[in-house]
C-alpha cells in the first residue's frame, strides 16, 4: 500500500514523503542545505513517529547539491531508525558519491543506484 504522506516545493528544494508498509520513502529534488535540512528532518521524524516506520529510504538521485547539513541529516535518521531497530537506505546519484564516501555514510548504510531495487531490498 503507497499514501502520499506530505509534499514540499521551495525555491531550491522538493521533497515528497510516501509510506510503503513499515517503509517511508523521502524523494528529495534540487538542493539539501542548512536552509531546507531542518524541515525535511522534522517531517522525516514525525512521519518515522506517526506511522512506526522502521525502515527509511532516502532517495537523493535527482539531487544535484547536498552540503554538511544533508550529511547532518542522513546521521540524525540513521540514529533514529536504528534505535528502533529499523534500517535506512540511500538512493545516490554521480554528484553526492563523492561526499558521501568522504564522510563514511558508504560504511553504515546501504546504497542503491535506483528508488525501485531500494524498494526491493527494503520489503524483502
Amino acid at each position: 500500500m503507497l499514501n502520499i504522506e506530505y509534499k514540499y516545493g521551495g525555491d531550491y528544494m522538493d521533497f515528497k514523503i510516501e509510506r510503503d508498509n513499515n517503509c517511508l520513502i523521502v524523494s528529495l529534488e534540487g538542493e539539501v542545505d542548512h536552509h531546507n535540512s531542518e524541515i525535511i528532518k522534522d517531517k522525516i521524524d514525525d512521519g518515522i513517529i506517526k506511522y512506526h516506520a522502521r525502515n527509511l529510504i532516502l532517495d537523493f538521485s535527482s539531487v544535484d547539491f547536498m552540503d554538511s547539513s544533508g550529511i547532518g541529516l542522513i546521521l540524525g535518521r540513521y540514529k533514529k531508525i536504528s534505535a528502533l531497530d529499523g534500517n535506512i537506505y540511500i538512493v545516490d546519484n554521480e554528484k553526492l558519491k563523492r561526499i558521501l564516501e568522504m564522510s563514511g555514510i558508504y560504511k553504515i548504510i546501504k546504497i542503491f543506484d535506483s528508488l525501485d531495487k531500494a524498494r526491493e531490498y527494503a520489503g524483502r
